[in-house]
């Protein structure tokens, strides 16, 4: 499984404008992290897809994007793993 996981991590990360990319499991333990996503925040990830998820209770886990003024954050948790994918804005 560990090297399905790094493989998927790698495309994520080779996608155009992604930076980094974050898997947590429901613990908020870092199951793994490619890129510029560190390890030390998939507690807080997993915290921020928890509470969204708590705003629609009865509806799929929401997306949260999270965005500064040159970078975006999305998250999402599907069933027992939460994703951070990192990407930068690309401005015209």
């Amino acid at each position: 499984m560990e090297e399905n996981l790094d493989k998927c991590l790698e495309e994520i990360n080779q996608l155009p404008n992604v930076i980094g990319v974050m898997y947590a499991d429901r613990q908020g333990l870092c199951l793994g992290a490619k890129g510029h996503a560190s390890n030390e925040s998939a507690g807080i990830i997993t915290a921020i897809a928890d509470q969204a998820a708590k705003l629609e209770p009865n509806s799929k886990p929401p997306v949260v994007l999270l965005e500064s003024e040159t970078k975006q954050c999305f998250i999402q948790k599907a069933d027992s793993v939460t994703a951070a994918i990192y990407k930068t804005i690309v401005t015209s």
